[in-house]
């Protein structure tokens, strides 16, 4: 058990009682591409009335208290500095910008943190702090039920809304089940106990095909968070599955500026995605939360522009630095052949599992487009997968290729 008091500035911290079950995980986004949710996805999509994303402002955070026992639908006629958020997943890659978003067009948000956050746990709770500036952070743990209601009572607040960012560091089974499933269930059932009327998830496109361990978590959850709506009136949800972030896309770049070939698998054809940026990505999520277009809905997006493939891709790079187009295509069957000697171990060693499963997700994104799946022709579909945002991907390789990958490392993500 443990409570939430405040601190000085915007911070609240942990005082432990006499029991205390943390687990320190950290959400974060898998192997180079984003990560996916579920739910059926042939919910069709009427027109998408799509803002730009909004310039961040930081401003002074005053939390509006309101009863928990108030009418939960009536947050959508508030304004947003009276609008309660909580997002979980808040130092994640994507959950930072998204709590910068949400404080810039001025709602109250509570991001939930853990003691010690970012990349294998490299951030104190000063930097922690830092970074979600404007908002107040709540140092917790999303996968102990008991601790995260605790922490949220002691805020003396009812919460409108819920924005769920989390997601496992590496695509490992036990992590992938408990972040990508149990973390975030905690998360809703927490969030409802005190007035939750709303929940946005954060998912990944790739669900849609569902052989990976953290795709059928986030299914589980998804269609959990769907029945939750269909038994209370009261309750919404929009589900948002992106398609690959920019930073998973950038692997290469430093070989291909020091003029080494590019890697590809196949001819460089056999999977394509329309990528979007955080800050565009983070702009989505922010819709959602007053969007009554987006309500009750789940919602592939992708950035502008056509669908790229990794052909097209390192071909722009070559282009950027001014260097001739040098390939290195790489077989997929070697990797077949890898992960079923891997399946084999794990049949004699189960401590190997997350070995396997992390080759078995390598394997998924070397052939598997992140765009919309047709339900009829069981094919990619790149006109179906709507675009959002105005960040290109060339302008990021331009930019990394100027400035670096500062603040893009993947991290535990890493797979290659």
């Amino acid at each position: 058990m443990s409570a939430c008091t405040p601190l000085n500035g915007n911070g609240f911290t942990l005082q432990p009682s006499k029991r205390r079950s943390f687990k320190g995980l950290h959400a974060s986004h898998l192997i180079s591409q984003f990560q996916v949710t579920t739910a059926p996805y042939a919910i069709p999509l009427p027109s998408l009335h799509l803002h730009q994303p909004s310039k961040f402002r930081p401003k002074k955070f005053n939390l509006f208290t309101v009863s928990a026992n108030s009418t939960k639908t009536h947050f959508r006629n508030k304004n947003p500095k009276e609008i309660n958020v909580l997002v979980v997943g808040s130092t994640g890659y994507i959950g930072n910008f998204v709590v910068k978003e949400l404080v810039g067009r001025g709602f109250n948000v509570v991001a939930i943190a853990r003691e010690k956050s970012g990349t294998r746990g490299k951030n104190g709770k000063d930097e922690t702090l830092s970074m979600l500036s404007g908002a107040k952070v709540c140092f917790s743990d999303v996968t102990n039920l008991e601790s995260l209601e605790k922490s949220i009572e002691n805020l003396g607040i009812s919460i409108d809304v819920v924005v769920s960012c989390l997601a496992s560091r590496n695509g490992g089974v036990k992590d992938s089940r408990l972040i990508d499933y149990e973390a975030t269930k905690n998360s809703l059932v927490a969030g409802k106990k005190f007035g939750a009327a709303h929940f946005v998830l954060l998912s990944a496109i790739c669900v849609q095909k569902p052989l990976l361990e953290f795709q059928r978590a986030k299914l589980k959850f998804e269609s959990e968070l769907i029945r939750e709506s269909e038994k209370d009136e009261g309750f919404t949800y929009s589900i948002v599955r992106p398609t690959a972030f920019f930073k998973s896309l950038a692997g290469q770049v430093e070989l291909v500026k020091d003029g080494k070939p590019y890697v590809m698998f196949g001819d460089g054809k056999l999977c394509a995605c329309k990528p979007i940026s955080e800050p565009d990505l983070a702009s989505f999520i922010a819709d959602c939360v007053l969007g009554e277009d987006l309500v009750n809905r789940v919602l592939p997006i992708g950035g502008p522009g056509g669908a790229l493939t990794p052909l097209e891709q390192g071909e722009m790079l070559f282009r950027l630095v001014g260097k001739e187009p040098k390939f290195i295509k790489v077989p997929i069957q070697i990797m077949d052949f890898a992960i079923g000697f891997l399946d084999f171990l794990v049949s004699v060693f189960p401590s190997l599992e997350d070995v396997a499963e992390f080759g078995k997700i390598g394997r998924y994104y070397a052939a598997e487009s992140m765009l919309i799946l047709d339900p009829e022709t069981k094919e990619y579909n790149a006109e179906k997968t709507p675009s959002y945002g105005k960040d290109t991907l060339e302008d990021f390789f331009k930019r990394v290729l100027e400035e670096g990958m500062a603040g893009q490392e993947l991290g535990e993500q890493t797979i290659f």
